[in-house]
């Protein structure tokens, strides 16, 4: 039974007050010894406050070392862009020691380092009906818009491989014609030297070069199965539409004055979208980890050292409450 600090101050002053010895009045009030002088002597260092109920410091096993919760800050400094969850993965891949998004993000909190986004991504309300389960088995395609001061609205145009994410390639043009988008296709071809018995079907929207003839005639001669999109509903092609929007949150903080100086900046993103940028939706890897096959190596590795991590801490706990017993 634990006693309030009032309680604790009204046996005192009962002991003190009493006839009886004060061993005599502690058995029939049935408190040990221990216990009251324990009491007393904080009551002689810091009065009525001395009583106060202390609070018990649990440790865990698991706590997280001061030197790693520092690495996490400076982490968090060094790149700014990256969420918690992000930056947890990203700490794995980089120095082996396991840490939980959720305690990054509780270091970052009482550091004063969670801001709010600072833009909000498109998010697709369903997905595409039938979910390849391999690279290069369906490729998503769509155009975006870019205003280059004086020199009027260039577009991009972009193939991404939909079970991965990686971009496989993207082009600018002037335009938004069929011949724009076939050399689009054979330019993502050319890169992934694909046979005709392994092309991947490729799924658009209803925009006008997308129908037109000429680009099916195309599509046909390379072996390549057409898919559209319902009409009015972009989020068949969710997945390259939540890349645009990312794309261009970035790229768009920047004015250009010429298509070379923006397809640049596109460039430079797709190579962090590709490489360096940590996929939720796919296990935390990067769409380059598993458009070349290597996310199981990358999983198991994640997964050996989450066991040492903790294996060391809780080796480390132990050895603790040893030197102190």
């Amino acid at each position: 039974m634990r006693f309030s600090q009032q309680e604790k101050y009204e046996i005192i002053q009962l002991v003190e007050g009493s006839d009886l010895s004060t061993n005599k009045t502690l058995k029939e009030l049935g408190l040990y010894k221990r216990t009251y002088y324990n009491w007393y002597k904080r009551y002689l260092e810091g009065g009525f406050d001395g009583l106060a109920l202390a609070k018990v410091r649990r440790q865990t096993w698991n706590k997280i070392p001061p030197e790693q919760r520092n690495k996490v800050v400076e982490e968090a400094l060094e790149h700014e862009a990256l969420s918690s969850r992000e930056l947890a993965i990203h700490i794995i891949d980089k120095h082996k020691w396991f840490i939980s998004e959720s305690s990054v993000y509780r270091i970052l909190k009482e550091c004063g380092l969670i801001t709010a986004p600072a833009h909000i991504l498109l998010s697709a309300a369903k997905e595409f009906d039938n979910k390849t389960s391999r690279v290069n088995e369906m490729w998503q395609t769509d155009f975006t818009y870019f205003l280059i001061k004086g020199r009027g609205w260039y577009y991009l145009s972009t193939i991404l491989d939909d079970y991965s994410r990686y971009i496989v390639t993207c082009k600018l043009y002037k335009s938004m014609k069929a011949p724009d988008v076939m050399d689009t296709v054979n330019d993502a071809l050319q890169i992934t030297g694909l046979t005709r018995n392994q092309m991947p079907r490729l799924l658009s929207d209803n925009g006008s070069c997308y129908i037109s003839n000429e680009f099916k005639d195309f599509l046909t001669s390379k072996g390549i199965k057409q898919l559209n999109g319902k009409p009015c509903h972009p989020q068949t092609q969710g997945k390259i539409e939540r890349y645009h929007r990312s794309m261009k949150n970035v790229v768009k903080l920047d004015v250009y004055f010429a298509p070379d100086d923006l397809f640049e900046a596109i460039c430079k993103f797709v190579n962090y979208y590709n490489i360096e940028r940590y996929h939720e939706s796919l296990n935390n890897l990067t769409p380059a980890d598993v458009y070349f096959g290597r996310e199981y190596k990358i999983l198991e590795e994640r997964r050996k050292i989450k066991e040492k991590t903790i294996k060391t801490r809780r080796q480390h706990y132990i050895n603790k409450k040893l030197l102190l017993s």
